[in-house]
């Protein structure tokens, strides 16, 4: 199990058993190099046990809820299509309409539920005018202004478009004292309250030319921030406690907003959850569906959760092009910052050879990386450094390709969404 340092679980306890999760370490890289050999980096690989093993995990932890992929947290079609062939898995849940489309047209799945509202005319242009993407494809709203603005695109006798009302899932403890000013979670949906919840509910079932026929609520809070800091236990003492509150009260808010919108229409789906709260989202009872994508890859961050670790499945390697003292070297490239606050967990890790780290005062560059360490030493020109990104499918934006790795060899090369020219962000 490789830590977020690079290091493994075993080799911190410093035991024999420590040891053997070393050797296995080592060993799956020695693997990775003699697959690649032939390769070029930079270069990204998936490692297929693993992946294989982690789809398998998180229809596990969804404890029998279909879950939905969350393809910004994969793109490559031949990966997502690899996680919809497992059982248990069922629909999309994609970044924008076009990317919808583009998945749903190209038979990747019937069922894609756009996650974020849309304001792409010409992909709401695209939807009107295909009969069969209009039947696959769900569009997000939360607002009677997103309605207004597929009226204005499409005219007012549009054909009928499939919608999802959105409930916000954050936290707001102190909303009757303070009002929204203490905010915990992301910043997604202006519906929050039940109410608010059965008014957009009702509107959107009276509106000419939109089917309601799902609900939406991402607890981000919980499923998108890890509790278990490294090196930060008190910090993750607090976050413990603050997802438990959450979870608490959107259990009750959910159940009660689904119970009053579902007294105005018959729902198809109620999507909840993400990689990081699946079980919790399941004991919940409400939800119909659980989303999950980044559970895939197991990227670093996934390294802070007490509840599950996902096997690491994506790593990319980089080539030692300078040797600048005698215990550092320096990397082509590198600087693949993942998003979110900007901070040190949002840096690629350096992961083999063991030992190495990032410097402070230059961290990921733009066109060259520096490591150091006692692994940096031994490093000679040509040599290889592994990387894990911070975040799951943003690392297929750095590259046109993914190597597909069983055993030593490679099996398939398959294209990321940029290898085929497709870019949704």
């Amino acid at each position: 199990m490789i830590r977020r340092d690079g290091s493994t679980f075993g080799s911190a306890f410093g035991s024999a058993f420590g040891s053997a999760f070393d050797r296995a370490f080592d060993r799956a890289f020695d693997r990775y190099a003699a697959a690649t050999a032939d390769l070029d980096p930079p270069l990204a690989i998936v490692d297929l046990d693993a992946f294989d093993a982690n789809a398998a995990e998180l229809v596990r932890r969804a404890g029998g809820l279909p879950v939905r992929l969350a393809s910004k947290s994969v793109r490559s079609r031949a990966l997502i299509s690899r996680a919809l062939a497992v059982p248990g898995f069922h629909g999309v849940l994609a970044f924008t309409l076009a990317e919808a489309l583009w998945l749903a047209g190209a038979g990747v799945s019937d069922d894609v539920l756009v996650g974020y509202p849309t304001a792409d005319r010409g992909a709401l242009l695209a939807l009107a005018r295909e009969d069969v993407a209009r039947v696959a494809i769900t569009i997000m709203v939360d607002s009677p202004a997103q309605l207004d603005l597929v009226d204005a695109v499409l005219g007012p006798d549009h054909p009928e478009i499939r919608v999802c009302l959105e409930l916000d899932a954050s936290w707001r403890p102190l909303r009757g004292v303070v009002g929204d000013r203490l905010h915990v979670g992301t910043r997604r949906s202006p519906v929050f309250e039940v109410a608010d919840a059965a008014s957009l509910a009702r509107l959107m079932a009276d509106r000419r030319g939109f089917r309601l026929v799902g609900m939406m609520a991402y607890e981000g809070q919980i499923a998108g921030v890890g509790d278990a800091p490294a090196r930060r236990p008190v910090r993750g003492a607090v976050l413990r406690w603050i997802q438990d509150h959450s979870a608490s009260e959107l259990a009750a808010r959910r159940a009660a907003a689904v119970a009053a919108v579902s007294d105005l229409v018959k729902l198809e789906f109620v999507n909840g959850g993400g990689t990081g709260s699946l079980e919790r989202t399941a004991a919940e009872g409400v939800c119909t569906e659980a989303a999950a994508g980044s559970g895939l890859y197991g990227p670093a961050l996934f390294d802070a959760y007490t509840a599950f670790r996902p096997r690491a499945a994506a790593f990319f390697a980089l080539p030692v092009v300078r040797r600048p003292g005698p215990a550092l070297a320096t990397v082509l490239g590198g600087g693949y910052i993942a998003s979110g606050p900007a901070g040190a967990d949002r840096l690629p890790t350096p992961v083999h050879p063991r030992g190495l780290r990032l410097l402070g005062a230059e961290g990921a560059g733009e066109v060259q990386t520096p490591v150091a360490g006692t692994a940096a030493a031994a490093l000679a020109v040509g040599d290889r450094v592994w990387f894990r990104h911070a975040k799951a499918g943003e690392l297929c934006e750095r590259f046109d390709e993914l190597h597909l790795v069983r055993g030593d060899a490679v099996v398939d090369t398959v294209p990321t969404y940029r290898g085929e020219r497709r870019t949704f962000c």
